[in-house]
């Protein structure tokens, strides 16, 4: 799954999460696909489950492309 950089970083500074935004910032790349990226995304403090929780909430409104 892809999700755009900005569109993370968005939703985890609205949920406050602003030291996982800030790691995501400064590791993963404008475009994150969750496959290719899941090592950064761990090291950010986040993981795929954690991930699609944010979609199925609606956090990432429709920026996902399968």
């Amino acid at each position: 799954m892809e999700i755009s950089k900005d569109d993370l970083l968005r939703v985890l500074r609205t949920e406050g999460d602003n030291d996982t935004a800030d790691k995501v910032a400064a590791q993963l790349p404008d475009q994150i696909d969750t496959d290719r990226d899941g090592d950064a995304l761990d090291a950010a403090g986040l993981d795929r489950t954690q991930l699609m929780a944010k979609l199925a909430g609606g956090g990432l409104g429709g920026t996902v492309a399968p």
